[in-house]
């Protein structure tokens, strides 16, 4: 655990060597939806393979840049590129960045990600505000020896998702007459996209949408006392709700095409953070 301690604060010291401020709200960029990360202002690009510890993005559409500056005024920073178990990594590897952004000075995180519309009412474009998930990964990133001074030994997980930052969403969101939707988020393993059978397994459970990530770095968040807002990208229906078969590149393109409404809400809840 001490190895462990001592992994977050060298890469914690080196970002706060490079940026000179301590950022009070993090952001998780998925698949397509970096864009954000074009608005900072001042910003200071840091590529995740010179920090130490920290692993690398091996996704199309992961950039693989810490970015971190400020928004509306705000210093953030945020993470062009997340991490998969499927790439390979373990869970306590995909979650160590989060480790970092809580040392650095983050209190509030935004989670972003690209997701399958499980919800027979779900379009394709729609931005799901994640009310709750469910672990479908095999694999829990506090599995292991817990050090108390990072979070304690059995989290509460009762809101993974801020009611008061889902509150303020909905308020962003009003503001330019526009709806959010609002769901349960099924993280499974990847990299397979879901046959029509597992999507059905994931509607009888509750599940409103579905993808390959966020539920590992939310639990970890949680363990360290972070506030989580978390928003899904409806880039495709899930297996078995259409007839047709589905790609990454289907993804990247729903993304592009929400890109403007996800840039306006988000610049939005920074700015009401």
């Amino acid at each position: 655990m001490n190895n462990v301690k001592q992994k977050i604060q060298e890469a914690a010291s080196h970002i706060e060597n490079m940026i000179g401020f301590q950022p009070q709200i993090g952001l998780i960029l998925g698949s397509g939806l970096g864009i954000i990360a074009d608005l900072v202002e001042e910003a200071t690009v840091i590529p995740y393979h010179t920090i130490p510890h920290f692993p690398v993005s091996t996704v199309e559409g992961h950039a693989g840049e810490l970015v971190a500056g400020k928004i509306k005024g705000k210093p953030v920073v945020m993470m062009k590129g997340r991490f998969h178990l499927y790439e390979g990594y373990d869970a306590n590897f995909v979650t160590f960045p989060v480790r970092v952004l809580k040392a650095i000075g983050v209190n509030q995180l935004i989670v972003t990600n690209a997701a399958g519309g499980v919800n027979k009412d779900f379009e394709v474009g729609d931005l799901m505000l994640m009310s709750d998930h469910i672990n479908n990964m095999g694999t829990n990133p506090l599995i292991g020896p817990n050090d108390k001074e990072l979070g304690p030994r059995f989290p509460d997980m009762s809101q993974p998702y801020s009611k008061r930052l889902i509150a303020l969403a909905h308020k962003v969101a009003n503001e330019i007459s526009f709806t959010f939707r609002e769901g349960v988020y099924m993280g499974n393993l990847g990299p397979t996209y879901e046959t029509p059978a597992e999507v059905r397994m994931a509607r009888a459970l509750g599940a409103d949408a579905v993808g390959m990530s966020t539920v590992p770095e939310v639990i970890v968040a949680k363990h360290a006392g972070i506030e989580v807002l978390g928003i899904s990208c409806i880039t495709n229906k899930a297996a078995g709700l259409i007839e047709q078969a589905l790609s990454h590149n289907e993804v990247m393109e729903a993304a592009e095409k929400v890109k403007p409404k996800f840039l306006k809400l988000v610049l939005g809840i920074i700015e009401a953070l």
